[in-house]
C-alpha cells in the first residue's frame, strides 16, 4: 500500500485522474502472439527480466517509474522499418493504446503512460537510430530513434563545417523534438529543427510508408512542429544540414549577487540577447537555492565566429556583464555540442544514459515586451523564495522571426522577444513534499501573468505542460467527437496559436479513428464508423 502522501504526490506529478495512476490488466499474449507470428523478435513483457530496466532506461523524470505508475503490455524495439509497421498493427489488432518514444524527455511522460487504465504498449525507438550524412547536398536521413548526440557525432564527424540545428541536450530524441519544433543554439542563425526537415517518412495508422511526395501537404506541414503522437510514427527524416565555421566561439560563464544584481542583468539581457546578429546564441539561466541570500545566474554563449568578433560586439552591446577574453574558448561546432551538454568527450554524445533524471515540473512562457527593471526585481525576489527553482531564458529573433507564423505549426515567430521555461525539481527524499514544490512554481507562473504574452497565454509544445488541460481517452482508439475539439483547443491554440484549426485538418486526414491519440494529441473531427 502506497503512502497517502506519496499518491497524492504522484497525482500531482503527473497532473492526470487516479485512474492513471492504477495499474491496469493488460493483454500482453494476444500482442506476443501477433508480434511472433509477423517476425518481430525484439520485445519485453511484464513477465521478463528485461521488461524494468528497459521501461526505465528513457524515463528522464522519475516521476514517472514511481510504482503507482500503469505499464504498458509490452515494450516493443523494432529494428527495421517493416518492424515498426507490424508493431503498430499488431498493437491495433490487440486494442492496445499506442504510446511512441524516442528519447523519453516528454515533461508529461505521455510516450509511456496512458489514462484512465486504457491498455497500452510502448514503441521504443531505441534501435531506430541510424544517420547517414551525404556531405556533397549537405542532407542526411536520420532515424526517429536517434538522439541528438548520435546525430551530431555522426554529422561533426563527417565534416567539420557541417552542423544541424536543433537543441543542446545530447539524450532527447530527434522523433519527439522535431515534431515539436525543435530550438537550439542555432535557431537564430538557421531556424528550428523543423524548419530544416525536408522530407520525412511516416507510418500511418494503417502501417503505410508515406513520404513528402505521397502523404497529404497538410500532413506534411503538421509533423513538422505540431507535437508528437498524434499523426502516426516518423520512421526517419530528411534534413537539411547547415554550414557553420571550422572554428566558432563558445562560453559558459557564471554571475552571482543579490536581488537586484540578477535582475540588472536580466533587465539588459532583455534588450541583448534578442537583438544581437544572427551568429549570436546568448542565453541566461537563473537558479535559486543558495546559501548566502545570493543567486546565481549563467549565460551560455555560442557565436559562429572568432573570438575577437565575440568580444567587440558582446563588450559593447552588453558591457555589465564584464566579460573577459579569457572566459571565450574556440572549438569545432562538434566539441562546443559536447561542452553544450556538459559532456568530457565527443565520444559521449552517442551515450544514450549519462547522468540520472530527477522529479520535476515545468512550465512555459513567451515574453513580447521588455520586463521592467522594476518588476524584473519582483520577479527575482519571488524566484528566490524555492529551494529549487529556476527559469531560462533563450533568446529568439533572427532567422526565427522571419519566418512566417503559419508556415509550419510553431508559430512562435516575429513578436517574441524570448521565452521562459521555470522548472523545480525536488529529490526522491522529499517526495512526499512533491506538492509543495508543484504549488510553488504553479503561483510562480500565475505571478508571472501580467509580462507574459496573453490572448492566449502562449506555451512551448516542446515543454508539454498538462496543467494547460488534457484530452481524457477512455479507448485506445476512437473516443473523439466535435466537443473533444473545442476541448483540445484550452491547450492546442496556446501551443499553436492559429494553426490549431489546421492541425484538426490534418490529424482528421490522416487519422480519423484518432490510433495515435495522448493526454494532450491533436483530436480529429468526429469520425462516424461505417459499419
Amino acid at each position: 500500500m502506497m503512502h497517502t502522501a506519496v499518491v497524492a504526490a504522484l497525482v500531482l506529478c503527473l497532473f492526470a485522474t487516479e485512474a492513471t495512476c492504477s495499474s491496469a490488466q493488460t493483454p500482453t499474449h494476444n500482442i506476443s502472439s501477433c508480434l511472433l507470428s509477423n517476425g518481430v523478435k525484439n520485445f519485453s513483457l511484464p513477465t521478463d527480466p528485461s521488461y524494468m530496466p528497459l521501461l526505465d532506461s528513457s524515463i528522464r523524470n522519475l516521476c514517472f517509474e514511481l510504482p503507482g505508475v500503469g505499464k504498458p503490455a509490452a515494450v516493443v524495439l523494432p529494428a527495421s522499418k517493416r518492424d515498426l509497421q507490424r508493431a503498430i498493427l499488431c498493437a491495433r489488432s490487440s486494442s492496445l493504446a499506442i504510446r511512441v518514444r524516442s528519447g523519453g524527455h516528454s515533461y508529461g511522460g505521455l510516450s509511456y503512460t496512458t489514462e484512465n487504465h486504457v491498455p497500452f504498449v510502448v514503441i521504443d525507438l531505441t534501435n531506430l537510430n541510424r544517420v547517414q550524412v551525404d556531405s556533397g547536398s549537405g542532407t542526411a536521413w536520420a532515424e526517429s530513434g536517434a538522439t541528438l548526440g548520435e546525430l551530431y557525432y555522426v554529422v561533426g564527424r563527417s565534416n567539420r563545417t557541417l552542423a544541424f540545428s536543433a537543441g543542446s541536450c545530447s539524450t532527447v530524441g530527434m522523433g519527439g523534438h522535431t515534431s515539436g519544433g525543435g530550438f537550439g543554439l542555432l535557431s537564430r542563425k538557421f531556424g528550428l529543427a523543423a524548419d530544416n526537415v525536408l522530407d520525412a517518412i511516416l507510418i500511418d495508422p494503417s502501417g503505410n510508408a508515406l513520404t513528402r511526395e505521397s502523404m497529404d501537404d497538410d500532413v506534411f506541414w503538421a509533423i513538422r512542429g505540431g507535437g508528437g503522437g498524434s499523426w502516426g510514427v516518423v520512421y526517419a527524416w530528411k534534413l537539411r544540414l547547415v554550414p557553420v565555421p571550422s572554428n566558432i566561439t563558445v562560453f559558459s560563464l557564471g554571475r552571482t549577487g543579490p536581488v537586484e544584481r540578477i535582475a540588472e542583468l536580466m533587465h539588459k539581457w532583455q534588450y541583448v540577447g534578442p537583438n544581437l546578429p544572427d551568429e549570436f546564441y546568448l542565453s541566461t539561466y537563473i537558479a535559486s537555492g543558495s546559501s548566502n541570500g545570493n543567486l546565481s545566474m549563467s549565460f551560455t554563449g555560442q557565436v559562429l565566429g572568432p573570438k575577437h568578433l565575440a568580444m567587440s560586439v558582446l563588450s559593447r552591446s552588453f558591457p555589465e556583464l564584464g566579460l573577459a577574453e579569457s572566459e571565450l574558448s574556440e572549438s569545432s561546432w562538434l566539441e562546443s555540442a559536447v561542452k553544450f551538454a556538459d559532456l568530457d568527450s565527443v565520444l559521449n554524445l552517442t551515450n544514450r544514459q549519462p547522468g540520472v533524471g530527477q522529479y520535476s515540473k515545468r512550465k512555459s512562457d513567451y515574453v513580447q515586451a521588455p520586463i521592467s527593471m522594476q518588476d524584473a526585481i519582483k520577479i527575482i525576489q519571488y524566484l528566490s523564495t524555492a529551494s529549487q527553482g529556476s527559469i531560462l531564458l533563450d533568446p529568439y529573433g533572427g532567422a526565427m522571426a522571419r519566418v512566417g507564423s503559419t508556415e509550419t505549426p510553431f508559430p512562435h515567430r516575429a513578436g517574441n522577444l524570448y521565452s521562459i521555461q521555470y522548472a523545480v525539481s525536488w529529490k526522491a527524499s522529499d517526495i512526499d513534499r512533491a506538492d509543495e514544490y508543484i504549488g510553488w512554481l504553479r503561483s510562480f507562473y500565475a505571478f508571472m501573468a501580467p509580462y507574459v504574452s496573453k490572448d492566449p497565454r502562449a506555451a512551448y509544445v516542446n515543454y508539454l505542460d498538462l496543467d494547460l488541460g488534457t484530452n481524457d481517452w477512455t479507448n485506445a482508439t476512437g473516443g473523439t467527437s466535435n466537443n473533444s475539439v473545442s476541448h483540445a483547443a484550452s491547450w492546442g491554440q496556446r501551443y499553436f496559436l492559429r494553426n490549431f484549426d489546421r492541425l484538426v485538418q490534418a490529424k482528421s486526414k490522416v487519422d480519423p479513428e484518432n490510433v495515435f491519440n495522448n493526454a494532450q494529441s491533436i483530436p480529429p473531427l468526429h469520425y462516424e464508423r461505417q459499419h
